[in-house]
């Protein structure tokens, strides 16, 4: 499946619902927090919010927007 700007929404949550993202450190996942959807660790700040944006910002300006680490995204 392409991820892109021509992807649906429907089509980027399908793809976000596909990832095992509970092999990766960065992230987490916990009820009541943003309604258990992933997360970076130590945030609030969903993992789908970069996804949207990685085609149209650079790291940089993501890790600055968003405020996650580089490491993160």
């Amino acid at each position: 499946m392409f991820y892109g700007e021509t992807a649906t929404m429907k089509e980027k949550e399908l793809l976000m619902a596909q990832l095992d993202w509970s092999q990766c450190p960065a992230v987490e996942s916990i009820p009541g927090k943003r309604s258990g959807a992933w997360v970076f660790k130590g945030t609030r700040m969903p993992v789908s919010a970069v996804f949207e944006n990685l085609q149209d910002m650079s790291i940089d300006e993501l890790v600055e927007e968003f405020g996650v680490t580089r490491e993160q995204v």
